[in-house]
């Protein structure tokens, strides 16, 4: 460390919930740098599932402060909704103890998910992520630092909600925001949140001028970044590497690792051009969805899925510099016979080794498979059995069925990154780590 950045190396739901949740008791902060309650991070504890949206994954470490960076867009009614699971859970309020929200991050306003609810191109999941991201943009936005100022301004309240009506007419929208009911919502969100807005930014640098571990942890993934993905089926924020220590208001000379979480094939939730993709209702990609209970955390909506592209992983890497790859969900690809990996694409009979830029040619681009041998399907007590054997044998990978090492190691030498950690079921115990590497830890650790 001191500073690892944490991203979904795909299209999103890799799992970096796991990822943050092992590292995070070693690591005294835990920060969202951008995204709001769009995303979805699940932890397996036991017979403890905990879905978070909002709240770093490194929450399940009482050891470790959390962050709400600057670069994030917050539901406060989510958020509260969130807090009020965790304190029926552990009985713990960390607002303003060790969850801080940071005075820059842009508030989501009931406007914003009514305003959303009109998109019917890029399938959002209307959230009002994007609208709230887009009045941050046209400086038009609402900062938690704001709040106090706009409160005491009645002209600038009236302006507001004129503008706000103004544009929900403007899509069709027919319910209204009132004055006297939007000038309550940000006095609650004052009175409720008041403790725990911070200049964060200071706090983490301060950290890592200790020479604290910190935790950068994106949200969505890499081929959803506004900039550098399948553009205009993206989300409405930069998910890379690069806006890590931007969104969590510190500079880029801090970070020393970059991990890209991967899964061991492909998913996709929502529209755009997915190459890779399988039907759902039979073969492997029934497999995958069955097996993998391929369901959005946020949505509940069934995610698309297909064999592991090494194209777009390749793009991911290029503009992310991952120093090293968990690829999870390896046990979900256990009893098919044939396992495939996309080294290229095949568009219009010419072979590219890159993702078109154009959403229109990377929908007439064909996969180009290698094959190989698949492996036996385990159950979750034997993966998990497996992953304790690779622990106290010290024998990392070498634990794996042999084809299905294989299929790891050809993925490292696809890719050039090394593999650091493999996750082979949705609990805790469930990864088996590199021997050395950044997640060779027991997993008994974290303190929940």
């Amino acid at each position: 460390m001191p500073a690892s950045v944490v991203l979904g190396a795909q299209w999103g739901d890799e799992g970096k919930g796991k990822a943050i949740d092992q590292l995070a008791a070693e690591s005294s902060w835990a920060v969202r740098f951008q995204g709001g309650n769009n995303a979805g991070h699940t932890i397996v504890l036991g017979d403890t599932t905990l879905k978070l949206h909002q709240i770093p994954s490194g929450v399940t470490s009482t050891s470790c402060n959390l962050v709400l960076g600057d670069g994030m867009v917050i539901d406060p009614w989510v958020l509260e909704e969130e807090l009020d699971r965790w304190y029926n859970l552990t009985k713990e309020r960390p607002e303003g103890k060790r969850l801080f929200i940071s005075e820059r991050a842009a508030v989501i306003l009931p406007f914003h998910k009514l305003y959303d609810s009109a998109d019917k191109v890029v399938g959002t999941t209307g959230r009002g992520i994007g609208p709230a991201y887009r009045d941050r943009i046209e400086r038009v936005g609402i900062r938690f630092v704001d709040i106090p100022f706009l409160i005491e301004d009645s002209d600038k309240i009236e302006e507001t909600v004129d503008r706000m009506n103004k544009q929900l007419d403007s899509v069709g929208v027919l319910e209204r925001i009132e004055v006297i009911s939007f000038k309550s919502q940000l006095r609650w969100i004052l009175e409720r949140y008041g403790d725990s807005i911070k200049h964060t930014g200071s706090m983490i640098d301060i950290a890592l001028k200790n020479g604290e571990n910190v935790l950068l942890e994106g949200a969505q993934g890499a081929m959803l970044d506004i900039d550098q993905g399948t553009y205009p089926f993206v989300t409405s924020s930069v998910t890379s590497r690069a806006n890590a220590t931007h969104g969590a208001g510190i500079h880029p000379g801090h970070v020393t690792n970059c991990f890209g979480i991967s899964k061991a094939y492909t998913t996709r939730v929502g529209n755009g051009p997915f190459p890779t993709e399988l039907p759902y209702d039979e073969g492997p990609g029934q497999h995958m969805a069955m097996v993998g209970h391929e369901f959005g955390t946020t949505t509940g909506r069934p995610r698309r899925t297909g064999w592991l592209d090494m194209v777009s992983l390749s793009d991911s890497h290029r503009v992310n510099g991952y120093t090293g790859i968990v690829l999870t969900k390896l046990d979900v690809l256990g009893g098919l016979e044939e396992l495939n990996i996309c080294t290229k694409y095949d568009l219009e009979g010419k072979l590219i080794d890159y993702m078109p830029t154009s959403c229109e040619e990377l929908a007439l681009c064909k996969p180009v498979y290698e094959t190989h041998p698949g492996f036996p399907a385990l159950s979750e007590q034997e993966w998990i059995e497996m992953a304790e054997i690779a622990r106290e044998g010290k024998e990392g990978f070498n634990v794996l069925p042999e084809t299905a090492l294989s299929y790891v190691r050809r993925i490292e030498e696809l890719s050039g990154i090394p593999i650091v950690s493999i996750g082979v079921g949705p609990d805790r115990k469930a990864s088996i780590a590199s021997l050395g590497g950044p997640f060779d830890v027991d997993p008994e650790v974290a303190t929940f």
